[in-house]
């Protein structure tokens, strides 16, 4: 199934579907399409969204979302959850950090520009139809190819009511290491347009390397599930680990 026009608020209740989500018009004539899991519970509760591969070597939040996706049932949910296990679709053909296209950064361009580059078209397309609709985002990243990073949930630090959530979502994640960015949040990241919109944000790391490490995409598994919990989409408690680090700045 194809969507040409997402809108979320019509999304049937009580479903979990897999479909592809139609972005921007390919030169060959075809469409840059997006993989799209959600699953909605049979009453209303919050919107949860969960993206990956923003960067296109990073492959952790690519094996997690499917994970999570078969782990669920409608029946076993309040409220709905969004899941995009690709974001950037042209960097991810070519396994590098930035679109071949065009050379950008898709973490470095949101909110988008629905005129632009094919990365700006992307960023767009999941502000307007995904982002702006969410009442809480996790946006799952690693170090690629380049980077090795400790394997770590970042969150926007600040003393609001906002900052308030987005810190006990960070905990209710459960990993050994947490990252506090204060306020403002550089411009271009999902994060950015999230905090612009009062929406609570968290984002991961971990080591990359061009592959993804099994305890990785179980951490990533069990953090998105954790959160769906604390926030009372499924029953239970977070699986909670001791915090090692809890870095700030």
């Amino acid at each position: 199934m194809h969507l040409k026009d997402l809108d979320v608020s019509r999304l049937p209740r009580n479903t979990k579907e897999t479909v592809w989500l139609e972005v921007a018009q390919r030169a060959d004539g075809g469409h840059w399409k997006l993989p799209f899991l959600y699953v909605t519970g049979s009453t209303v509760g919050p919107i949860l969204l969960v993206l990956a591969a923003v960067h296109g070597d990073e492959y952790e939040g690519v094996e997690a979302i499917p994970r999570i996706f078969r782990r669920l049932t409608p029946d076993d949910l309040c409220g709905t959850l969004l899941m995009v296990p690709i974001c950037n679709v042209p960097a991810y053909g070519t396994a590098t950090r930035n679109s071949t296209i065009d050379g950008k950064n898709l973490a470095r361009v949101f909110p988008g520009d629905a005129h632009g580059t094919i990365t700006e078209q992307i960023a767009c397309f999941l502000t307007e139809k995904l982002l702006k609709s969410a009442d809480f985002l996790i946006d799952l990243h690693s170090g690629g190819i380049a980077a090795r990073i400790p394997t770590l949930i970042g969150y926007i630090r600040s003393d609001d009511e906002r900052g308030q959530r987005t810190l006990a979502g960070a905990e209710a994640f459960g990993t050994a290491v947490m990252w506090g960015h204060p306020l403002p949040v550089p411009p271009g990241r999902s994060l950015t347009v999230a905090t612009d919109l009062g929406i609570p944000a968290l984002y991961t790391e971990a080591p990359g390397g061009g592959f993804s490490r099994t305890e990785d995409v179980r951490c990533f598994t069990t953090g998105v599930l954790n959160v769906m919990k604390h926030l009372n989409m499924l029953e239970g408690k977070p699986q909670l680990q001791p915090v090692t680090h809890h870095l700030l700045g």
